[in-house]
């Protein structure tokens, strides 16, 4: 088959990349202080397609990370992909963030948690099988000591936001990874081409971000 452009902006990652057959041919990204997607998203993807030697046309697919992240950078993420879809008349494909953030990590047992920052001690999270595959749906909690405490399992906790959950996030079989900050474009290939052989496809016109806005105070179950 033809190529599937992969685009991650619900972060501060901005990150693009190229893959045909679920395999990266090119990744461009960069993760900075600041957000930079507005002027770096739309360098990266010409970039992946000049320096690939192919051209739009051969694209059958656009990736997008659809979310919870930032809400700027998923409508700059989303923007970019409904145009290149229009344009193309190719097929719109949505990636779950949290899941391309947990398929960083490979365990044997456990489960994964990825956790996105969304200020204070407020983060956007789920729980994920050692297969990357939902354990628990994505919520916006507030984080408390009793956070994750029916858990007896080893947890894995991955995301930009470990250094405030560390700070109320004790329990012993609580693991932080905390050299895996961000969602990248990378992971989202594998996802996004078994979407495309399954046409599980958006509707371009209508497709909007996933956003989640009220927030759930986790209490002790004891």
């Amino acid at each position: 088959m033809g190529y599937i452009l992969n685009i991650e902006t619900a972060t501060k990652n901005c990150s693009v990349a190229l893959a045909q057959n679920g395999q990266i041919v090119l990744c461009k990204e960069i993760a900075g202080e600041g957000y930079s997607h507005a002027e770096q998203l739309h360098v990266f993807i010409e970039e992946c397609i000049q320096e690939a030697s192919i051209s739009f046309s051969d694209l059958e697919a656009v990736a997008v990370s659809q979310g919870p992240g930032s809400y700027t950078g998923l409508r700059i993420g989303v923007s970019a992909a409904k145009g290149l879809c229009f344009a193309l008349s190719i097929p719109l494909v949505a990636v779950d963030t949290l899941q391309s953030l947990a398929s960083q990590v490979t365990i044997s047992d456990g489960l994964i948690v990825p956790m996105l920052d969304a200020r204070r001690m407020e983060v956007y999270s789920a729980v994920f099988d050692t297969n990357w595959q939902k354990a628990r749906a994505i919520q916006a909690e507030i984080l408390t000591e009793y956070s994750f405490d029916s858990y007896t399992e080893t947890l894995y906790f991955v995301g930009d936001c470990l250094p405030k959950c560390q700070t109320v996030l004790t329990k012993p079989n609580f693991v932080f990874l905390e050299n895996i900050q961000y969602p990248s474009a990378k992971e989202m290939a594998k996802w996004s081409f078994e979407k495309f052989q399954n046409k599980q496809f958006e509707d371009v016109a209508y497709f909007e971000p996933y956003y989640l806005k009220d927030f759930m105070v986790t209490t002790s179950k004891k």
